[in-house]
């Protein structure tokens, strides 16, 4: 039988907090990707492996939190943990690749658009991943068309976000644009949501996997302790929180002017007329 699906079980709260998650995972990420692009090639795949897990962590527990808030009546839902923290890999390796090309290619053209194509098929296979660890007392059914849109809605969102954090703005423009990531990746997850439909079973049950009790600790304790850390290094760096909107990416910089040459003119001596035999004058005291 067709079961009843209640995505908002805690009424507001999980939807708010997932998407200050979003926001949260968005706003350090963007910063940590401007920074990339202010700093040397060495310095550059550390920041921008930071971004790649601050946006990877803030989306997979965004997802999460607002799963919390899931029900479907007559059919207890437990997870399974391999596929669920698998989820987050792919949530991070994914966004980190799209990330990457931004930092080192740009945020302009084909490698915004590759970037930020890849970037949002890993939103959208983080989330479907996650629901595929869903195990309940029933059959997930989804309305392609739906999904479709979900994942466009996903690409769309990861290609302005990179685009935001190729513009090297300042601090103000990082947070408006996580308002806006926040906001995407969340339409994302409920269009996803609602394209779900799920068939309950009469009889049996699901195999045995953790409940959603047993993966409360790691799903927020670990990410969110993680996002703290991450807010700690962008707020001990004053380039990070201050910003200018006149940045320029570092090897976009003119080099270092060359030092003009100083051409020393030589002082010129008078020569001392010469006596009669030809012989210069020596210059004693009595003829100075």
């Amino acid at each position: 039988m067709q079961g009843t699906v209640d995505g908002f079980s805690y009424g507001l709260v999980t939807p708010l907090v997932a998407y200050l998650m979003a926001c949260l995972g968005g706003a350090l990420g963007l910063r940590c990707t401007t920074r990339a692009l202010l700093v040397t090639h060495s310095w550059r795949p550390a920041w921008l492996a930071l971004a790649s897990a601050a946006i990877g962590s803030g989306i997979w527990t965004m997802h999460f939190v607002a799963m919390m808030g899931f029900t479907v009546e007559g059919a207890p839902i437990h997870y399974d943990k391999p596929l669920t923290y698998a989820s987050l890999g792919v949530a991070i390796v994914m966004v980190g690749v799209g990330i990457f090309i931004v930092g080192y290619k740009g945020a302009s053209g084909t490698a915004l658009f590759t970037g930020g194509t890849i970037t949002g098929l890993g939103i959208a296979s983080m989330h479907y991943l996650g629901m595929a660890g869903m195990r309940l007392n029933g059959t997930l059914q989804y309305n392609t068309l739906t999904v479709a849109a979900s994942v466009v809605i996903a690409m769309v969102a990861a290609t302005a976000a990179l685009w935001a954090a190729g513009q090297v703005r300042g601090f103000l423009w990082s947070v408006g644009a996580s308002l806006v990531m926040g906001l995407a990746v969340s339409g994302m997850h409920y269009t996803g949501m609602a394209a779900l439909s799920v068939h309950v079973h009469a009889t049996g049950g699901p195999g045995a996997a953790d409940s959603p009790a047993g993966l409360l600790a790691p799903m927020l304790v670990g990410p969110l302790a993680f996002l703290c850390l991450a807010g700690v290094v962008v707020l001990r760096d004053p380039l990070m929180v201050v910003g200018k909107p006149n940045w320029t990416p570092v090897e976009h910089k003119p080099g270092v002017p060359a030092h003009t040459p100083f051409h020393h003119t030589a002082r010129r001596v008078p020569l001392r007329p010469r006596n009669k035999v030809g012989h210069r004058e020596s210059r004693t005291p009595q003829n100075r």
